[in-house]
């Protein structure tokens, strides 16, 4: 069985940094990725897809990326489910992040796009160009 993401797309907020009570650094952030294809409108249509990042990606995730920077994430589906405070079971989906790359300049304007990663285990297999097409 197969379960693998690789988005890339821009936050839409900054990242939320909290720690579980075991101390587990955690944060959640959300990427706005455009589809290709517009819709009957003639529209481009963006989905938003929650993130989230553990212990020492967690923490290099909320220092350095904010609202409106590129990353590239690469990790696996989560579905899961909680009841909320009155009660009723709420599901969530959301991406665990396994490997978190930063695309956005250092400096937040113009020049050559930074590619740096943040996991142990890199599945893109190169360095991520934004000018050339992604192969699927």
């Amino acid at each position: 069985m197969l379960n693998r993401v690789v988005l890339i797309g821009r936050l839409t907020r900054d990242p939320e940094l909290r720690y579980s009570p075991s101390g587990v650094a955690v944060t959640n952030f959300t990427l706005a990725i455009d589809r290709k294809f517009k819709n009957a409108q003639g529209e481009k249509e963006t989905d938003f897809v929650p993130c989230v990042a553990f212990r020492q990606s967690a923490e290099l995730c909320a220092n350095y990326l904010a609202k409106g920077k590129l990353a590239a994430v690469d990790g696996r589906i989560q579905v899961r489910s909680y009841n909320d405070k009155d009660g009723q079971k709420r599901w969530v989906t959301e991406i665990v992040a396994d490997d978190v790359r930063f695309l956005s300049p250092k400096d937040g304007g113009g020049g050559s796009t930074e590619s740096r990663s943040l996991g142990g285990n890199s599945s893109f297999g190169h360095e991520v160009n934004l000018d050339d097409d992604i192969p699927f």
